[in-house]
């Protein structure tokens, strides 16, 4: 087997290279990274997401959903309150190394 059928035969199917390209769609808007980055450190509601981003909780609660359709958040309720969070490590270090590449770029 050449070095072509190597690199083609290593190729992720169709499928895999359309959810990965979703998933990057995501990471593709400033508000959502802005989302994700509060949610770094600390769960949080949604009016405390949209006080710490001074956008209203309707604007917060729209991307929110996005991100839970990408299964990059994750939420728990307590009593009436529901509280968001990075759904896994993965989304953390995502945001690591992306912004450890910006800074090397500088």
């Amino acid at each position: 087997m050449n070095n072509i059928e190597k690199i083609r035969h290593s190729l992720p199917d169709e499928e895999e290279l359309y959810d990965l390209a979703e998933v990057f769609k995501v990471f593709g808007d400033s508000t959502r990274i802005k989302i994700l980055y509060t949610l770094y450190t600390s769960e949080l509601c949604v009016a405390d997401i949209a006080e710490v981003l001074q956008m209203t909780q309707s604007a917060v609660s729209h991307q929110l959903r996005i991100l839970k359709d990408a299964k990059l958040v994750k939420f728990r309720r307590d009593g009436k309150t529901i509280y968001y969070s990075l759904d896994d490590d993965h989304v953390a270090t995502i945001l690591s190394i992306g912004t450890e590449h910006l800074e090397e770029q500088n």
